[in-house]
């Protein structure tokens, strides 16, 4: 698995502080994007939450994930979460170091006091100590947030004084992309009320069950039971213990939305959402414990494309950190169609500019903190599509195509929609994870596609 080494420099570590007027939780950041261009510490934020208690609860639900490993859990996670401010909200993402879990924490307006956010995605230090004193924190005295240096610390920043150097799987930035895809693709399937939400989620097992096939729940009046096999309006729970992290906050749950693709009788993954006062704490889950969102496949249709990436880089151009992102609107005014647009923010999830929020059913804007086509560049299937391609080894006849790879010859049917293969890939996954190298050569050659560099 390939890694890289992101140094996160921050100014001083983040703390929990009593003072005069209440606790002051001061969250420092590293460098990232804002509306002026890159800051090595943007501040996006300064106020009084509406809920200290939960907020604090929901930051080490996002700092628990971000530390965890579902799978092959002896190597532990370590990169600290990524915030946006979005002017009306701040969001705290994360993802495990096995790249099966996602989790979002979403401080909306109510939940900052009506207090407007800056604009721009920074990593913040949730170090040991932070989460000790969060973890102790009880009662809901007042609790003045900051994320950003304070205005002394601004005046007088000469240099980084702590530096995390932390691994960056290539699997850990691919996974926000295909979580991105898969998301999109979800509609709401249950939902439940607060005490519903902590009965079923205290019931599930917390130990992992190897060889477990995956559990289904549905919903049945104001309850989720779980089901032999997937039905119509059933969701998928694989692994149910990745869902640990919610118990921070359960105790202040007010509801949990469930959302998930519609059935088709394969392992599938879906998004747990926990609302709370002001809040909404979200968990999405890969289709298996044992693999992570960066095997799925959902970004190659747009990585595949001339077009696509001429849109996104326009589309790109048009984003402005809003909270909610408008297809139509954006389609008006690149002149585009909404699909193309779609398309493209696809293309912008893969370098980390948009993210999708099932709640709102809507992209958001964010920059995450890494090359924007290193996920392109390192993507095996891609990569191999490319060199068949720059291979020659495409040769179409009508709807039919051969493949010619190594020694042997694939045949790949079908034009507009989706694409069937002969290769064992195809065999096993039946299009669920994405099209195989050889129907994504097919694609690209049918579509005039330059290979451009192959590694």
């Amino acid at each position: 698995m390939t890694r890289s080494v992101q140094a996160l420099a921050y100014a001083r570590p983040s703390f929990l502080a009593s003072t005069a007027s209440g606790r002051l939780l001061g969250l420092e950041t590293a460098g990232g994007l804002t509306p002026r261009g890159a800051e090595a510490h943007p501040r996006f934020f300064s106020g009084f939450l509406s809920s200290p208690q939960i907020a604090a609860r929901g930051l080490l639900a996002v700092a628990d994930v971000a530390a965890a490993r579902y799978h092959q859990r002896p190597r532990p996670g370590s990169l600290d979460p990524v915030v946006t401010g979005n002017g009306d909200r701040l969001r705290f993402e994360s993802f495990s170091g096995c790249g099966g879990v996602y989790a979002r924490l979403d401080v909306l307006a109510e939940g900052l006091g009506g207090a407007e956010t800056g604009h721009g995605t920074t990593n913040v230090d949730v170090n040991d100590p932070l989460r000790e004193a969060l973890s102790r924190m009880t009662g809901d005295d007042p609790m003045h947030l900051r994320v950003g240096p304070d205005e002394m610390a601004v005046s007088t920043l000469g240099g980084s004084v702590v530096e995390k150097k932390v691994p960056l799987p290539d699997r850990w930035l691919r996974g926000f992309a295909e979580a991105q895809v898969a998301t999109a693709g979800f509609d709401l399937r249950a939902e439940l009320t607060g005490a519903e939400a902590v009965r079923f989620l205290r019931g599930l097992p917390r130990s992992p069950g190897r060889g477990r096939a995956p559990l289904w729940v549905a919903q049945t009046g104001r309850a989720l039971r779980p089901t032999t096999r997937p039905g119509a309006g059933s969701v998928c729970l694989p692994g149910p213990e990745r869902l640990a992290a919610l118990d921070r906050v359960l105790r202040f749950a007010t509801g949990l939305r469930v959302y998930g693709p519609v059935p088709d009788g394969a392992a599938a993954p879906s998004a747990w959402e926990v609302t709370l006062p002001g809040m909404r704490l979200t968990l999405t889950l890969s289709p298996d414990t044992s693999r992570g969102f960066s095997g799925e496949g959902g970004v190659l249709e747009a990585l595949a494309t001339d077009e696509a990436a001429a849109d996104a880089e326009l589309v790109g151009v048009l984003l402005a950190w809003e909270p909610r992102i408008d297809p139509a609107d954006l389609a008006e005014q690149a002149g585009l169609t909404a699909d193309r647009v779609r398309a493209a923010l696809t293309r912008l999830g893969t370098a980390g500019r948009v993210g999708y929020d099932v709640a709102d059913a809507a992209y958001f804007h964010r920059e995450l903190p890494y090359e924007a086509d290193r996920v392109e560049r390192h993507n095996p299937r891609l990569m191999s599509a490319r060199r068949l391609v720059a291979e020659d080894a495409v040769t179409l006849d009508g709807d039919l195509a051969t493949v010619a790879s190594g020694e042997r010859r694939y045949r790949v049917r079908g034009s507009n929609g989706p694409l069937s293969c002969t290769c064992a890939w195809w065999a096993d996954h039946r299009g669920r994870r994405g099209p195989c190298k050889h129907a994504l050569a097919v694609r690209m050659v049918r579509r005039g596609m330059t290979t451009g560099a192959v590694a």
